[in-house]
């Protein structure tokens, strides 16, 4: 039988560095499923994600771009996008896996077999690391070229370069392993010599800001993109000062959890050693004000979400009148989305495009339509949603539950000092409200997606309306004026 306790038994099969590395395959996968998922749906998820050719392929990779047979030209079908990821998904899972069933025959299950054998992790995360530099074109290069590509648009983009809407996405999913990014840091630590998988190194003097700095940083490199789109000569909105602000209210959450640790050293001196492992102390006013920040963040998050992330009238203060009949412009017909309407708004191409390309795009698995797309009276919507609705009707009051729910737990996984005294303490629960939260930013992308398809169609029926011509298979062509 195991010599460890119970409270060590999910530390011992599932060190931290592995449990990292598990996450980040499930953020890879769940990428994949976003650009399969949205394919399906029949939206053009190149448009909608701004995947063009812009300046050059260093400022703005194209990544449906097809190079076979010395060719060069734009990619309309997604999967060209997502089958690589699948690819990519599938190489790293079969790399991790074979690494953690190593390490678990190794260690039989023991406490005292976990630290000898804690090079077969660190060999595994090294080979990721290795493989995602390796510059000759072998395990998806260009998959792997892309990845780092948005990352350093995102951290190093000049602020007069516009901020494409597919690196919004990407620094948003980046938010959501703010706790992964801390994770790193400590399983570096536990890695090296004299860390033990068994234990959180200890982390004092400055190096208790380490954490929460790395923490902290996808919030910043998302703040300095709405300061960016706030300065550009094209905004006439205060809309991405006040998204700034939601990403700067988290620094308070963040750091405040670092400064409790302090706090607690103080009352370890003050009432003995049992204080150290009690993860409340409300009476101290650090405390308190940190369960403020915590719950300003989630909910100003949380509304942030619903109202203007994606386009939802629940909880707007001036709710913009119903359209009428007669304003209507001519739409589109989207039969394997919308059953329950009859048409949505026409959309048209981003603004850097040369041709006209539609955001909407018929499925494969799109049965015919019945017949031509027809200008329909504006029918009332659920309360609390918009006019149109591309997914089916009870996904949305599900993920806006989730969304609150997820949102309110956010400042548990991103306050250190719930967790950072004893790493059996609450490891299985932290590792599962990780896992939902990238849950709840893969159903995020689809609503995310389809508000902004909504929005640039909008816009455009603003400007020129364009009706959509079917084929003699009954799928949908390109736009006419």
């Amino acid at each position: 039988m195991n010599d460890e306790s119970d409270d060590l038994s999910f530390v011992v099969a599932f060190p931290l560095p592995f449990r990292v590395l598990f996450l980040a395959g499930i953020g890879i996968l769940g990428w994949a499923a976003n650009l399969h998922g949205l394919h399906l749906l029949g939206i053009d998820t190149v448009s909608a994600l701004d995947l063009h050719p812009h300046d050059d392929y260093d400022s703005h990779p194209s990544l449906p771009l097809d190079r076979r047979n010395g060719g060069l030209k734009l990619v309309s079908d997604a999967s060209f996008l997502y089958t690589p990821v699948y690819r990519t998904t599938f190489s790293y899972g079969v790399c991790c896996l074979s690494a953690w069933a190593v390490y678990r025959y190794a260690t039989h299950g023991s406490s005292f077999l976990v630290d000898p054998f804690k090079f077969i992790p660190a060999i595994c995360a090294l080979g990721v690391l290795m493989v995602l530099l390796c510059p000759y074109n072998v395990f998806q290069k260009r998959e792997r070229d892309a990845f780092l590509l948005a990352i350093r648009r995102c951290l190093f983009s000049p602020i007069n370069h516009p901020i494409y809407f597919s690196d919004v996405v990407f620094a948003d999913i980046f938010t959501s392993y703010a706790k992964v990014l801390g994770d790193v840091w400590l399983s570096l630590c536990m890695l090296l010599p004299g860390g033990s998988l068994l234990s959180l190194p200890e982390q004092d003097g400055w190096q208790r800001w380490i954490l929460p700095s790395l923490m902290s940083f996808p919030y910043l490199v998302r703040l300095r993109q709405c300061l960016i789109e706030y300065g550009s000569p094209t905004n006439t909105s205060r809309r991405p000062l006040f998204n700034a602000l939601k990403y700067a209210s988290s620094f308070p959450v963040i750091f405040l959890s670092a400064a409790q640790r302090i706090v607690v050293l103080d009352l370890v001196k003050e009432k003995g050693e049992h204080v150290a492992n009690e993860p409340w102390h409300g009476e101290h006013a650090v405390f308190r004000l940190w369960l403020l920040c915590a719950f300003i963040n989630s909910v100003y998050s949380f509304w942030w979400d619903v109202t203007n992330d994606w386009g939802f009238d629940l909880l707007r203060f001036n709710r913009p009148p119903k359209p009428r009949p007669n304003s209507l412009h001519r739409p589109l017909v989207l039969p394997a989305l919308h059953d329950r309407s009859e048409s949505v708004t026409t959309s048209t191409s981003l603004s850097n495009s040369n041709s006209a390309t539609p955001l909407f795009s018929s499925s494969r698995h799109s049965p015919r339509p019945a017949s031509p797309p027809r200008a329909t009276q504006a029918r009332p919507y659920p309360y609390g949603l918009r006019s149109t609705l591309l997914y089916p009707l009870p996904f949305y009051p599900l993920i806006i539950f989730l969304d609150l729910v997820l949102r309110l737990t956010w400042g548990i996984k991103l306050s250190s000092h719930l967790h950072a005294h004893r790493q059996s303490e609450g490891s299985f629960l932290i590792f599962w409200i990780e896992v939902a939260e990238l849950l709840r930013r893969w159903l995020w992308v689809f609503v995310r997606v389809e508000w902004e398809v909504l929005k640039r169609a909008q816009e455009a029926g603003e400007g020129r309306q364009y009706s959509l011509n079917f084929d003699q298979d009954g799928n949908p062509g390109a736009f006419e004026d």
